[in-house]
């Protein structure tokens, strides 16, 4: 079953992008928020692989497939940093706004990059893996917490309280609580896709979010 869940995921990820470069088109392309374009164009690569990889079947081409999953999740995902930062540039505060504001954001987020291909990208070493009818590609052996998770989803949520708060926002911090429940909270069902669903979730609170800001705001100001 979770091909086909892994599938409907791509197909909603894909939505979400061709909505998002509708969006880009129409409200200009010179905005930080737009980093959401790549995070999601990832989360459509990933998601397809997975679902495809019983068809595409064990050999050395879904195991480069898979690699670079680990690539694109190690250099995409540390972006919504800087998408934390420019939503939360629009409420007032100043010290975001300026030069020192964006130097903050961008070493923390070249700061997660780096740690995720050292924990887990560079030198990976994948094994086969067939759980539920999907066959991938894992990474083999434990490599410690998820530190690049763990400060995205931090960046996230304080940009989530801000916006709760400044603008009376409440989407994009509901988004993060979601999925950080769903990720601590194990679900009984026989699958591993279920959970990705609350990845989903914040995906669409975020596109929400990017959409709040430009229908709302001038983009000039972005």
């Amino acid at each position: 079953m979770d091909p086909y869940i892994y599938g409907l995921y791509s197909l909603i990820y894909l939505f979400l992008f061709l909505w998002g470069l509708k969006l880009s088109i129409k409200y200009g392309f010179l905005s930080w928020l737009n980093v959401l374009l790549l995070v999601t164009f990832g989360l459509v690569y990933d998601n397809l692989v997975l679902a495809m990889g019983s068809i595409i079947g064990e050999g050395s081409f879904l195991k480069a497939l898979n690699e670079m999953r680990y690539w694109f999740h190690a250099f995409f995902t540390p972006l919504l940093i800087l998408f934390s930062w420019a939503a939360i540039r629009k409420p007032e505060i100043h010290w975001l706004k300026g030069r020192a504001g964006f130097v903050l954001a961008g070493v923390f987020t070249l700061a997660m990059i780096i740690a995720e291909l050292i924990q887990n990208t560079i030198g990976i070493k994948l094994e086969s893996a067939r759980k539920y009818g999907v066959l991938s590609y894992e990474s083999a052996g434990s490599h410690g917490p998820p530190v690049m998770i763990i400060g995205v989803t931090v960046a996230l949520l304080f940009a989530g309280i801000i916006l709760w708060k400044k603008l009376n926002w409440t989407w994009m911090a509901i988004g993060v609580i979601l999925m950080g429940i769903g990720s601590a909270v194990p679900i009984p069902l026989e699958s591993d896709a279920a959970t990705n669903g609350f990845e989903l979730i914040l995906l669409i609170s975020l596109w929400a979010t990017k959409a709040f800001f430009e229908r709302n705001s001038d983009q000039a100001t972005i």
